[in-house]
């Protein structure tokens, strides 16, 4: 008996553990991440088709995958086709396709997360950027909290 209640706390702990590790290696890779404009990122090599993704809906003007980190039931990016480092860096220039990228997501959170869905644009480092290549993240597929973080 105290042998189970031993192992069912050490898988507690555990879990416990993994989840702050997890949460703390997000933070890091923020805090990591260089925001190279010069440098591809794995988001230009997604785009060239250099490394594989599970692509959900393309175009010629973005690009939508599913994660592979997923937050949620349902979890996918979209994605431009051409840089924008950070959303606090579009321009009047970018109008057009910030648009567009929120109707994308919209018509296919719609599809794949029926009941609601959220929408996260992570910028900088407080924000938890870790790619410096602007992408919109689609999570539900469950009830998802508030306050987010």
């Amino acid at each position: 008996m105290f042998l189970r209640k031993l192992t069912t706390s050490t898988q507690i702990f555990s879990k416990n553990i993994r989840f702050v590790s997890s949460k703390m290696n997000e933070e890091a890779l923020a805090k990591l991440a260089v925001n190279s404009r010069g440098e591809p990122t794995i988001f230009d090599k997604i785009i060239r088709k250099e490394i594989p993704s599970d692509v959900i809906y393309e175009d010629d003007k973005c690009l939508a995958f599913n994660d592979i980190s997923p937050q949620a039931p349902v979890h996918f990016l979209v994605i431009p086709k051409y840089r924008i480092p950070m959303l606090q860096d579009a321009t009047d220039k970018d109008n057009n396709m910030l648009g567009h990228l929120m109707e994308v997501a919209g018509k296919l959170g719609k599809e794949k997360a029926p009941e609601g869905f959220r929408l996260v644009v992570n910028n900088g480092v407080h924000g938890c950027q870790s790619v410096y290549h602007l992408h919109l993240h689609v999570l539900g597929g469950r009830q998802l909290k508030w306050p987010p973080g």
